[in-house]
């Protein structure tokens, strides 16, 4: 009964973005790229797609894609995460933080140099000092001089098929 009433409420923000945030915990079954992963709520059913918040890996057909889904994967992947959803983006993914034994995978990515802090109307997201320490470590994509940011990317190449 639980799960059901879990699985209603996920229903839910998904249809309505703007509701309060959710927390569950679950079991990540597949990981699509660097910033998008497939989580099954306490580990059975239906899994659901998350979009991870405050940053943004590069695309798969991006130099440094493969190399972030590969990283994501390596982290999380048939392992149990806490899930805190922040509402839903405009291709219905769930947007959410993920925490994998206490730790902000978000944060550990861009950290590594897996992917870019996000922004917002200009502002720096939370991960910005953590992007700025890969940089200047040229960890990860930031060992390319030429790194290209996805929603650069997106726009000149279109996204991946």
């Amino acid at each position: 009964m639980r799960l059901l009433r879990f699985v209603l409420l996920l229903a839910a923000l998904a249809g309505f973005g703007h509701l309060q945030a959710a927390t569950f915990r679950g079991v990540v079954s597949h990981v699509t790229d660097g910033d998008t992963l497939w989580v099954k709520p306490g580990g059975r059913g239906e899994a659901v797609e998350i979009r991870l918040v405050d940053l943004d890996a590069p695309e798969n057909c991006q130099p440094f894609g493969p190399q972030a889904k590969r990283a994501l994967s390596a982290l999380v992947l048939h392992q149990t995460v806490t899930v805190r959803t922040r509402g839903t983006d405009d291709y219905q993914r769930t947007l959410a933080q993920i925490k994998h034994k206490g730790r902000d995978v978000g944060a550990w990515l861009v950290r590594e140099g897996h992917a870019w802090s996000g922004t917002f109307k200009g502002k720096h997201g939370p991960y910005a000092a953590l992007e700025a320490q890969a940089r200047e470590a040229r960890r990860g994509l930031w060992a390319n001089s030429d790194a290209m940011e996805p929603r650069h990317f997106r726009r000149r190449n279109g996204r991946c098929t």
